[in-house]
């Protein structure tokens, strides 16, 4: 794909990603890394939790879903990140296929470096269904074409 530069963005514009499936041993050979709670690394004890079973972590639903934007919004010098908000109001689950709707708010050129902007947009990861299982609203740097990055 090719890559995109500010110049390419526009308030509205609406990227979709590909799919990832999730199976039960990736959520808890990354729990096991990073997140080692029983709700995420054992089935049998997650059955008697706030979840009711084996859930991701929210964390690894944030690492899936970035995949997912990199791949599906190529910004030219990466997507890179100046702050932002991530919820997740329902749990993701082993045999979820999610997906990642990226859609551009706002574009707020910067007053002190000409050629470079901000970009506000709200990344939500579903799955099969339909159910969302994270909403992230990224602050992102983008530069027009021919504007090199500091």
């Amino acid at each position: 794909m090719e890559k995109l530069y500010l110049d390419d963005l526009h308030v509205g514009r609406v990227f979709e990603s590909g799919e990832h499936v999730l199976e039960a041993e990736e959520i808890i050979g990354f729990a096991k890394q990073y997140d080692p709670q029983p709700f995420h690394i054992d089935p049998d004890a997650a059955e008697h939790t706030f979840f009711g079973g084996l859930a991701a972590s929210g964390w690894h639903t944030a690492a899936i879903t970035m995949r997912l934007i990199v791949v599906s919004l190529p910004i030219a010098d990466g997507v890179i990140g100046a702050g932002g908000e991530v919820r997740w109001p329902t749990a993701t689950r082993a045999g979820d296929v999610l997906r990642v709707k990226t859609t551009i708010k706002t574009i707020t050129p910067s007053r002190s470096r000409p050629g470079r902007a901000a970009v506000d947009a709200v990344c939500v990861t579903c799955n099969q269904y339909g159910d969302i299982r994270q909403e992230f609203r990224p602050r992102l740097i983008a530069w027009k074409r021919g504007a090199a990055p500091e």
